[in-house]
């Protein structure tokens, strides 16, 4: 069982889907697999890559029966038959992509958790029940764990593929909610595989030096602040802003890493607006930003967030909530001291292990800046960024990953 088929909705750029889908590939490679990638957008090797665009959220159709599907509870005759229909469509191309290479057992990435596909969810649930393809369900997070999908006219879609219950299915989660809740649901028992990076490998030599902070006009006396998330709104970007109001710095910037992404521009409007009323210069640098720990690595872009991370002087991280914590992880990799709000995911599943952190519990107050103050003192810093990485190498490494995910596909044979 050597050939493993990654299937998504999209497997580019620097959504968290996407570099997750990175890390198994590479811990999957290095232990002799072979991967192949189906999706609606590919940043993947062209000679393991079938492309097709129905998959994609994005696609007008698939939009169109998303948008009439979510917000209302009925649905038309009509519509019931375009979505059997593009899942027809759909599933023929997935038997193609599993014939074309001759999968052994497929890893859906988060196509039959959240229900941003509908028809392509269907479509890999018959192809499993019809096949019994063994099948590791990778699901990041899950359609009740959104508001915008709790009013629906596709609750029988939803009990049938996000997730199924397939006998030749494993079902993985990366947080001790999730796994709660998947099992209370649907009955699915699963394994906890939380988000890892690769601690065995420390950061390389800065490529681009200071070349960062001298484009945004810092110099070595400014402070760097990053926040290194999309603009969208669970990530709670307007406590960061307080957070270097706050601060009494000279020059209150905060740097933004990432786009608004696929949740549209009103939040970004709105968090600049806020920076404007409170005297802080919000940068955002997405459009510079790529990364350097991802499929193609996006090296159409000037820099990565290796240089974002490596260039701040403090990350703030002050999300409300997080499926786990990969700029959490990131963090802690390039040795960086960062504010964290206690998002439950946090408290449950990170926090118990003895990061040291800056925390705060939904609004920052000068005690946040005051710890600030005191975390950032030169003895303070060494030590607990150090501590910080052997932790997370124990606890959030590939070798983690190894010994989860290595006995789930062993257990098929």
């Amino acid at each position: 069982m050597k050939r493993i088929g990654f299937v998504s909705t999209r497997i580019a750029g620097t959504d968290g889907v996407t570099l997750e889908t990175y890390k198994w590939y590479q811990v999957l490679e290095r232990n002799g697999f072979e991967c192949y990638f189906f999706a609606g957008e590919l940043d993947t090797p062209p000679e393991r890559s079938f492309l097709e665009p129905k998959a994609h959220f994005e696609d007008a159709e698939v939009l169109e029966i998303h948008s009439a599907c979510f917000g209302t509870t009925t649905r038309g005759a009509s519509l019931s038959a375009k979505i059997q229909e593009l899942k027809d469509y759909l599933k023929s191309r997935l038997y193609e992509f599993c014939g074309q290479f001759e999968i052994d057992l497929l890893i859906p990435e988060n196509a039959l958790a959240i229900p941003m596909n509908i028809p392509l969810g269907l479509a890999l649930t018959e192809l499993i029940a019809e096949t019994g393809k063994p099948t590791v369900a990778h699901h990041h997070d899950f359609s009740w764990e959104r508001k915008r999908f709790l009013i629906n006219a596709a609750q029988d879609y939803l009990k049938r593929s996000f997730p199924p219950n397939l006998r030749s299915m494993r079902h993985v989660v990366i947080n001790s909610a999730a796994s709660r809740q998947l099992s209370y649901r649907t009955g699915n028992s699963n394994v906890v595989i939380p988000n890892v990076f690769d601690f065995a490998s420390p950061p390389p030599p800065l490529p681009n030096g200071k070349l960062i902070r001298e484009e945004l006009s810092f110099s070595d006396d400014d402070l760097f602040v990053l926040q290194p998330t999309r603009i969208v709104p669970r990530k709670w970007i307007e406590r960061a802003i307080e957070l270097v109001s706050l601060m009494g710095l000279k020059r209150p910037r905060l740097v933004v890493s990432h786009e608004s992404g696929d949740e549209g521009d009103v939040y970004a409007q709105r968090v600049m607006e806020y920076a404007n009323r409170l005297g802080v210069e919000m940068i955002c640098i997405g459009d510079k930003i790529g990364s350097a720990h991802c499929f193609n690595a996006r090296r159409d872009k000037k820099y990565t967030m290796d240089d974002a991370y490596q260039n701040a002087d403090l990350v703030t991280y002050p999300s409300a909530y997080e499926g786990f914590g990969n700029a959490f992880l990131e963090t802690i990799y390039f040795k960086k001291p960062v504010v964290v709000n206690r998002y439950s995911i946090f408290v449950e599943d990170i926090e118990p292990f003895g990061f040291e952190v800056i925390p705060f519990e939904s609004f920052v107050t000068q005690e946040t800046v005051n710890q600030i103050k005191q975390f950032l003192e030169p003895e303070n810093l060494s030590r607990a960024t150090d501590h910080n990485y052997e932790l997370a190498k124990r606890h959030f490494s590939y070798e983690v990953l190894e010994e989860k995910l290595l006995p789930l596909i062993e257990s098929f044979r």
